[in-house]
């Protein structure tokens, strides 16, 4: 039977297999410009021409565009598209998906144990009253909470979160590194890249840069910030297992780490595959002409 510390590691283990995936398909992509870049190095054209599909037709047709680059500037564009926007793409997912494990596990604690919530908190009569269960409101309460939380520093966040799960995640220095990681994901969505004091008291002692200047992001930034996001899964993991034992985290913790990318990537390409399968079996039953009246007979 799976305990509710099984669940909290089954979250964990999920979060992690996405992280897994972002850190590989980042490296590939990273790979596949830098030798396409040596592809172009070795061509003798001078001018090379692109065709790629800028949209689609209502009738699914790919809608191509065709462009001319000189060889000097299509290495610039591969070059820019490897070392700067993959990486800072990069670092969206990898926050977007620590900061939905860190919410997962809120949930899933409040849902189970309810009574750590404050009897003091107000809830919406209509929510009550349009409620068909009291799990319904247990729900709407907890994700009123979640949606509050949301827009709360990280700092802000980390306290509520101890209060509530009891770990106290300010008191490790990779929590600090992902919040210095997390202002700079807003600071590239909400100011171009360029710091301000916003980021400066969020990254606190660990902030890059002053105030004015360009925030970077390179390959290295993205590895770093990626081994720091693997790593709060881990200090999760024994944490958690601490306070809600699970059997699963006992099972598979001598698991060596590249197997366990291995088969999360394998799953996921699986899935993927499965996924595909599914299109195209879906796309061959509307092509399937249908019978005629004399045939049907």
């Amino acid at each position: 039977m799976k305990t509710f510390g099984d669940i909290l590691y089954e979250r964990i283990s999920n979060s992690r297999s996405s992280l897994f995936l972002q850190g590989e398909v980042a490296q590939l992509t990273f790979q596949a410009f830098h030798k396409y870049v040596e592809i172009i190095n070795e061509t003798k054209d001078e001018v090379i021409e692109v065709t790629y599909p800028v949209g689609y037709t209502p009738d699914n047709k790919p809608i191509n565009s065709t462009h001319k680059y000189s060889k000097q500037d299509l290495i610039e564009r591969y070059n820019f598209l490897a070392l700067n926007q993959l990486p800072i793409n990069a670092i969206y997912q990898l926050v977007t998906t620590t900061e939905a494990l860190l919410g997962d596990i809120l949930r899933e604690t409040l849902l189970e144990f309810p009574t750590k919530i404050s009897n003091k908190r107000k809830l919406d009569a209509e929510v009550v009253l349009n409620a068909t269960s009291l799990d319904q409101i247990k729900v709407s309460i907890v994700n009123s909470i979640l949606n509050e939380l949301a827009y709360k520093s990280p700092r802000d966040f980390a306290e509520e979160f101890n209060k509530y799960i009891g770990i106290n995640l300010l008191e490790k220095p990779t929590f600090h590194k992902y919040i210095e990681l997390k202002a700079t994901r807003d600071i590239y969505i909400h100011n171009q890249g360029i710091a301000n004091e916003i980021y400066l008291i969020k990254a606190d002692t660990l902030a890059r840069v002053k105030s004015g200047q360009f925030l970077p992001v390179d390959i290295q930034y993205f590895l770093q910030s990626y081994e720091c996001c693997l790593q709060i899964t881990e200090i999760l993991e024994e944490s958690l297992h601490k306070i809600w034992p699970s059997p699963e985290y006992v099972k598979n913790k001598n698991i060596n780490i590249d197997q366990e990318k291995k088969s999360a990537i394998d799953d996921a390409i699986e899935h993927a595959e499965i996924v595909e399968d599914k299109i195209e079996v879906k796309k061959a039953i509307k092509k399937k002409p249908k019978k005629t009246t004399s045939e049907k007979k």
